[in-house]
């Protein structure tokens, strides 16, 4: 029995990693999907996957306010009002101590990071007053911890992020729309690959291997682990769950 039938989704940062993880097992949960991300050629192969008639895709930076708004108004000309809005998309910035860290690269980090998941909000939850629905910001373990040293403007992100997703979770309440944050820890994504090679250049192994270290189940996560989580946000099941962090972290937050 699929777990999002009729549902039309919302998800941004669709071009890989978790994004993309969540888009496919969306569709084959039953649910239609319009998605928004950097990577042209990533995001129409996605689509002739999980075909046109489940699947659209905008190419578009979240940061501006016009990619927000055409967002939506795409998700509801394609398929109809959105009830789930998974607010995916991120970047990890530089690797810094914060007297070194430079200026632009933080401001890209908060304009895609936190000005996204605001304008995400700002655009997605009017079209769910009528019906409810869900929204899902995907933040990180970083939003409950400095980990590490040099990623002062991601750990500050995170933590926005939080703060944006518990103020829309009580604004919301009454129309029935439910917020929620997925924490995921180190993922097998492309932004942890990038990550491990900005600490290190040309020995990210060793940084993996030195965060393996600190996570208690001696792992990465997978996106598929992650989206388990999400996808029990964005159902029915989680009917009851609004204003939460949910960790998949490997246990790096029981810390």
């Amino acid at each position: 029995m699929s777990r999002l039938p009729n549902k039309i989704a919302i998800i941004t940062g669709a071009s890989n990693g978790i994004g993309a993880a969540t888009a496919r097992r969306f569709v084959a949960e039953g649910a239609k999907v319009f998605l928004i991300g950097r990577n042209e050629q990533a995001l129409f192969q996605i689509r002739d996957e999980l075909t046109p008639d489940n699947c659209d895709v905008m190419v578009g930076d979240v940061s501006t306010e016009k990619t927000n708004q055409e967002m939506v108004e795409g998700c509801r000309s394609r398929f109809g009002n959105p009830n789930i809005a998974m607010i995916n998309a991120g970047v990890e910035g530089a690797a810094a101590l914060i007297p070194d860290y430079p200026i632009d690269v933080f401001d890209e980090v908060m304009a895609v990071n936190v000005r996204g998941v605001f304008l995400g909000l700002k655009y997605s939850l009017p079209v769910m007053t009528s019906a409810g629905g869900s929204v899902i910001i995907t933040s990180s373990v970083a939003g409950l911890k400095a980990r590490g040293m040099g990623n002062s403007a991601y750990v500050a992100s995170k933590h926005a992020e939080i703060g944006l997703m518990k103020t829309a979770a009580i604004e919301n309440a009454t129309n029935n729309i439910r917020v929620n944050c997925v924490l995921p820890g180190p993922t097998e994504t492309r932004m942890m690959r990038s990550i491990e090679e900005n600490r290190a250049p040309g020995d990210a192994e060793s940084v993996k291997k030195e965060v393996i270290k600190g996570i208690p189940l001696g792992r990465y996560g997978t996106p598929e682990e992650v989206v388990n989580m999400i996808t029990f946000l964005g159902s029915d099941e989680s009917s009851g769950c609004t204003g939460g962090v949910y960790s998949v972290d490997g246990g790096i937050s029981a810390y």
